[in-house]
């Protein structure tokens, strides 16, 4: 069922209707997409009338000028035989025509721009100025046209928004699209779990993360929902968060100018106990996103051992290209209003996109001399003065632990394997050190402009390196000037290198349907989600058509859960374990993680073998263990 609510994701069907009406309002003849077309332009600059030709082709009353014309074509036919046979002799004056191949790159600028009646004349509007200029009704697609075309300032302007600015925001902000697009509503075989979807979509229409998440997870419940009706009540009072905190941030840059961003923090269940879960600093964060990501944190922490409530939160502030004493600024004042809500026994932040060992450290302190007591550290990410010495790489080396439990399973290891993985934060780079260790061959990495591949695979050295770079902000590319047999691949994704097993730990949605495709023809046969939700809907229905296992991170994620879990213990007891002893601790946790996502899928009839097992499993056990505190507690 698709339903046409603005949001986020437009299938491929939607994306070739959209682009053959675009074709048509410019008057181009589209035989299929992929072939040449014809754009054909009418008469050059240096005719007049062509300020006053419409885009769209709307009947009008002709100028007087081209009344003109009309009448010296009528002369023309009165002129002496000899003059007309001049005449004849002369070049008609002919359209020009342009034969240009269909280009993706068009297609997408065509998101930033829209046609809209200026005057009385169709023009193509700029989407981010909401200005037009005479080169976007000239040709819309990049055609430099006659050279006697004079352009104003301001027009040249318009024009390098709409094709360079519009693909940069494209590329930076892609969860930010203008166009309103349908959400992707999968069919479940259950009215019951249909009609909650139906709730949650008239109740919040445009928040697409969160309804996606809510979708795959009651698509896991149906025979839970089925079984016992009481669970219909229990699940539509989860979907509501017990509180959602909106908050303005101001801060003040290093040349004395104030900006204004907006904070997030979403305490969406504390039936099981404090709430636990990340911070996140992107320009995309908006409160759909904090409150996907608290709902899946809530139910990430149920199916860990120790129960605990969810949370999750942050602030479209961009970290990326500020200084340390503007980060330190904005991060006091985001804690000065979030202050009031923390604490050990209430919620306790942790690092997520944006935020690392920086802003946690500049959080906590500032929280610390509000609360005027050093009571539980956020993610005591440096051993000095608190916290575990694997806290940061619990999440990773989680991530391997869970594969190597799946492999196991099958009688397999991970040793000698070629695997995939995305993204090159914390995780990423956690997740290439522990492969290593393994004897897997991890041969990718990827940021936001494109990935990058080894054909010999990463080493620690490599992975050194890659640090390096990374903490120079400088591009992923300079790693291929040091190693030839390394190639970096521009705006482009590692899913269509061939792997056995792939990690996604870039961010949600990172797989669509074109994606699990590469993947499925790549060889893949485990994929183990290291970011929330990282598959688009279309992707898992590929994926689990093609018989891939899908780990989820619910509960292959479920690393950081423990980690800080195991840290606030030690804390308490005044203890510090080692390096291995934490691993080993950790090695443990996963490993009751795994059966008990395994034992509650088997226990709705899920075959063990089933690659959506695990997925249904880690929902099924999560959602029954708050459903019974949920009801032992009433209805709060």
């Amino acid at each position: 069922m698709l339903l046409p609510v603005g949001g986020l994701g437009m299938n491929s069907t939607m994306d070739d209707m959209n682009l053959i009406q675009q074709a048509q309002r410019h008057h181009l003849v589209v035989r299929e997409l992929g072939e040449e077309i014809d754009l054909e332009i009418g008469p050059g600059d240096d005719d007049p009338s062509f300020a006053n030709n419409p885009l769209i082709g709307d009947p009008r009353e002709p100028s007087a000028e081209e009344h003109d014309q009309n009448k010296q074509m009528g002369m023309v036919s009165q002129l002496p035989n000899d003059d007309q046979d001049m005449s004849k002799t002369q070049p008609a004056k002919r359209k020009k025509k342009v034969v240009k191949r269909w280009r993706e790159e068009w297609a997408d600028t065509y998101k930033w721009a829209y046609v809209d009646v200026k005057e009385g004349t169709a023009r193509i509007f700029c989407s981010v100025c909401r200005e037009y200029g005479r080169k976007h009704r000239r040709n819309p697609y990049g055609n430099e046209g006659s050279r006697n075309m004079q352009m104003s300032a301001l027009e040249e302007h318009n024009n390098s928004l709409l094709h360079k600015e519009a693909l940069r925001l494209q590329m930076a902000s892609k969860d930010k699209i203008i166009a309103d697009k349908p959400i992707y509503v999968k069919a479940l075989m259950s009215k019951t779990a249909g009609s909650i979807v139906e709730a949650a979509l008239k109740r919040d229409p445009h928040e697409i993360e969160f309804i996606q998440s809510v979708q795959e997870s009651l698509h896991a419940l149906e025979r839970v929902i089925a079984k016992n009706s009481h669970y219909v009540n229990i699940m539509e009072r989860l979907l509501e968060p017990e509180r959602m905190i909106v908050f303005r941030v101001p801060w003040v840059d290093d040349r004395g100018e104030t900006h204004v961003n907006r904070g997030f923090r979403v305490q969406f269940s504390q039936a099981l106990g404090p709430c636990r879960g990340g911070l996140r600093f992107h320009p995309s964060m908006n409160l759909s996103i904090a409150k996907f990501l608290g709902f899946e944190q809530t139910l990430k922490n149920a199916l860990s051992p120790y129960k605990l409530g969810g949370a999750a939160g942050g602030s479209d502030f961009d970290p990326k290209g500020k200084s340390d004493n503007e980060i330190m600024r904005f991060c006091q004042s985001f804690m000065n209003e979030i202050h009031r809500y923390l604490g050990p026994d209430k919620d306790l932040p942790s690092e997520e996109m944006g935020v690392g060992t920086r802003e946690m450290g500049y959080l906590f302190g500032q929280y610390r001399r509000l609360a005027g007591h050093f009571q539980g550290s956020f993610t005591g990410p440096r051993i000095f003065w608190s916290g575990s010495s694997l806290r940061t790489e619990a999440t990773g080396y989680g991530l391997v632990f869970f594969a190597q439990l799946i492999l196991a399973d099958m009688n397999k290891e991970l040793k000698g394997l070629r695997c995939v993985v995305s993204g090159s934060g914390k995780i990423a780079m956690h997740v290439l050190e522990k492969l290593i260790a393994y004897g897997a061959i991890p041969v990718s990495v990827s940021d936001a402009k494109g990935y990058l591949v080894d054909e010999d695979g990463f080493d620690y050295m490599k992975i050194s390196f890659l640090r390096d770079i990374k903490s120079q902000q400088r591009s992923l590319r300079d790693y291929s000037k040091t190693y030839a047999r390394s190639k970096y691949y521009d705006e482009a994704k590692p899913w269509n290198e061939r792997c056995d097993v792939a990690f996604p730990c870039a961010s949600q949605n990172e797989i669509d349907q074109s994606d699990a495709i590469n993947l499925v023809n790549s060889g893949c046969r485990i994929l183990v989600e290291g970011s929330n939700m990282p598959c688009t809907p279309e992707a898992v229905d590929v994926l689990k058509k093609a018989n891939v296992l899908i780990a989820p991170a619910m509960a292959a994620g479920a690393g950081g859960v423990v980690a800080g879990e195991l840290e606030l213990n030690q804390e308490c007891n005044m203890v510090h374990w080692s390096p291995e002893d934490f691993e080993s601790k950790l090695q443990e946790a996963m490993k009751q993680t795994y059966q008990r996502a395994l034992k509650a899928a088997t226990d709705f009839g899920y075959q063990k073998e089933s690659p959506e097992a695990l997925v249904h499993g880690a929902v099924i056990s999560s959602f029954l263990t708050i459903a019974q505190a949920m009801t032992d507690q009433g209805c709060v």
